[in-house]
């Protein structure tokens, strides 16, 4: 199995992109525009086309990452992560299309007569003013790559700069989904709607789909994959509660919101530890109390109780909110107040199916080796994933892949302190390759002979 190619080209000032390199530009004639095999293009510094094994490849996704890391962009407003996406898509040649406004749908053997997978990645930042001290920190004010969607999106770009190599090989039609607005922005959602899965770019739908998230509550090296939910459906609540304000030394002629929304908090605890069987995987939490008065003399007229739920049933979701209803307006009306609920379902639970699951467990266990399996997480995990929707439409699976490593990679998503673990890019890019069917990376060399393979001339 030969080296894939990659083709460098100069941007002479334009954005840097895969690699950020300098790649010697010998075992081919420059005026050569016909390499032997399809090439790799994922390269930005000078012009020609160069032998580059698997090591530079994954080398190149790393600083892809970092570069993605320091320009994070929110939820539906990822332009300048679509331009870096698309250019490398461009590179490669691989046919691509905007899909869903910031997202991208890009197809490799479209023809091919086996089934029809697709990999994900998801491309937005958060809302976060990153702390890491990282060399690679974002450039953006209160915005950070703090779930590792940077990381997501290079993994899937190095799989596919080895799958675009061995095109002619896959056994059947790969898409790779770069979804925008995984964060709270329901971005699989829209792309479905705008096609991701029809087959847009193939002649047919897509058959199965795989996806996976850093997890760095899990030891490095280690993931989970069960048949059947692996995250929790969620939703948000708000409780409006009204009562009558007035002078804090007269409570007798009020009705105290503020003491209402505090035992509507106590008493929403109940769900879970009374009203919901044990066994039933569930959290209530209030996240915020709001009942400003503008005085501390004065008794507010209003108050605000919100929250998040997760059940790992989407069925029992509607349950839930039911009580918090029943609770807060039965604990208002003891205190002399009322309380409306609003709830708001948000992503259903992730639940994979068990032939996909399977398979992305033998992937894993090939990667990660004996051992792999996370005996010490419970599953589902209370955190939710819009991956859910492509779920609820074609069979597949979806992974958390661990990325502690008791070396800075411990920190939880959502954290200001959190960064991707650079490690799980080369990993998680050959289960990618082994799902699409492409022969497999060969063992990561040293950079002495990595540089000896890319001076060779071809055969």
């Amino acid at each position: 199995m030969g080296a894939p190619w990659l083709l460098v080209v100069s941007t002479r000032g334009g954005r840097a992109g895969y690699g950020r390199r300098t790649v010697q530009t010998t075992g081919w004639p420059r005026d050569q525009t016909t390499p032997r095999r399809r090439p790799v293009a994922c390269g930005v510094l000078g012009g020609g086309w160069v032998r580059v094994g698997w090591s530079t490849l994954v080398d190149a996704g790393v600083a892809l990452r970092r570069d993605l890391h320091r320009r994070p962009e929110v939820a539906w407003q990822e332009h300048g992560t679509a331009e870096t996406v698309r250019a490398e898509l461009h590179r490669l040649n691989v046919p691509h299309r905007p899909c869903a406004g910031t997202g991208t749908l890009a197809t490799l053997a479209p023809t091919a007569p086996g089934r029809h997978i697709a990999l994900r990645a998801d491309l937005d930042g958060m809302p976060v003013q990153e702390s890491t001290g990282a060399p690679w920190s974002s450039l953006h004010e209160g915005v950070m790559h703090a779930c590792g969607h940077d990381g997501h999106m290079a993994t899937l770009l190095t799989a596919a700069a080895w799958l675009q190599a061995h095109e002619d090989e896959l056994p059947g039609p790969v898409t790779l989904l770069f979804q925008p607005a995984e964060e709270g922005g329901h971005g699989a959602r829209g792309m479905i709607e705008d096609g991701a899965l029809d087959g847009h770019l193939a002649p047919r739908p897509v058959d199965v789909v795989f996806g996976w998230h850093n997890w760095p509550a899990i030891p490095y090296g280690q993931a989970v994959c069960p048949d059947g939910p692996v995250m929790s459906a969620n939703g948000t609540f708000v409780i409006e509660i009204t009562g009558q304000g007035g002078h804090a030394s007269q409570p007798e002629a009020t009705r105290d919101p503020v003491l209402a929304a505090a035992a509507i908090t106590l008493a929403l605890q109940q769900v879970v530890a009374r009203r919901l069987p044990p066994n039933q995987a569930a959290v209530v939490a209030v996240t915020s109390i709001d009942a400003r008065a503008g005085a501390p003399t004065v008794t507010p007229e209003h108050a605000v109780v919100s929250g998040s739920i997760r059940i790992g049933d989407t069925a029992q979701r509607a349950e839930v909110f039911a009580l918090i209803a029943e609770i807060a307006t039965a604990t208002a009306s003891a205190y002399g107040v009322q309380a409306v609920t609003t709830p708001t379902p948000r992503y259903g639970a992730t639940v994979n199916a068990p032939a996909p699951a399977a398979e992305l467990r033998a992937a894993l266990s090939d990667e990660l080796g004996e051992g792999w399996l996370s005996t010490g997480t419970p599953v589902p995990v209370m955190a939710s994933e819009d991956f859910s929707y492509y779920l609820d439409e074609v069979p597949g699976a979806f992974a958390l892949v661990g990325g502690g490593d008791g070396a800075g990679h411990d920190e939880s998503c959502h954290s200001p302190r959190y960064d991707f673990n650079d490690d799980l890019l080369e990993r998680v890019a050959r289960v990618y390759v082994q799902l699409a069917g492409a022969p497999a990376p060969p063992p990561r060399t040293s950079s002495a002979v990595q540089a000896a393979e890319e001076a060779t001339t071809p055969s």
